[in-house]
């Protein structure tokens, strides 16, 4: 069976209660690849994908999910500042389509709407060159995304609203 692809707050009952989750950035030259601890408190990078073919970049994807004893996925969705849906989207709702195909883990669409800029603006902060930059961005968005994520899901579960 497919993988749902749903929005975060619905995605959250299919996973379970504990277990790390991938966070993906998605370029089209590369997709970043960052992972939380199994209790859903932290991101960390793993590593940014020169994208080849959707079946290459695919098998990396779950070779690391695997690895690391994923229980889901969350996805970067690239909407416009007016909340529309441009090409980038789409291709990340065909890029989640696609790879619902593969697994039966619950893939989760989380708004990225300025986590490029915000991490380009805090490498920048920290004096990193701009070839270093172009070589961590992608990693460091999937890091931010995922980041979004998880105190976004703290959040609900606070206020005792996820479960």
């Amino acid at each position: 069976m497919p993988a749902l692809i749903l929005p975060l707050i619905d995605a959250v009952p299919h996973w379970p209660e504990r277990g790390a989750l991938v966070g993906l950035d998605l370029g089209t030259k590369t997709i970043g690849v960052a992972v939380s601890d199994p209790d859903r408190k932290l991101a960390t990078g793993v590593e940014t994908i020169q994208r080849k073919a959707f079946k290459a970049d695919a098998a990396r994807l779950l070779a690391i999910a695997t690895e690391r004893n994923v229980v889901g996925f969350v996805l970067g969705l690239p909407i416009n500042m007016d909340a529309s849906e441009g090409p980038r989207a789409q291709s990340t709702r065909a890029f989640a389509r696609n790879f619902s195909q593969l697994t039966a883990l619950a893939i989760a669409l989380w708004d990225e709407r300025l986590s490029t800029v915000a991490v380009e603006r805090e490498l920048i902060g920290m004096d990193m060159s701009r070839a270093r930059r172009k070589e961590v961005i992608d990693e460091h968005a999937a890091i931010f995304i995922l980041q979004g994520a998880l105190d976004r899901l703290a959040t609900l579960r606070n206020a005792g609203g996820d479960r």
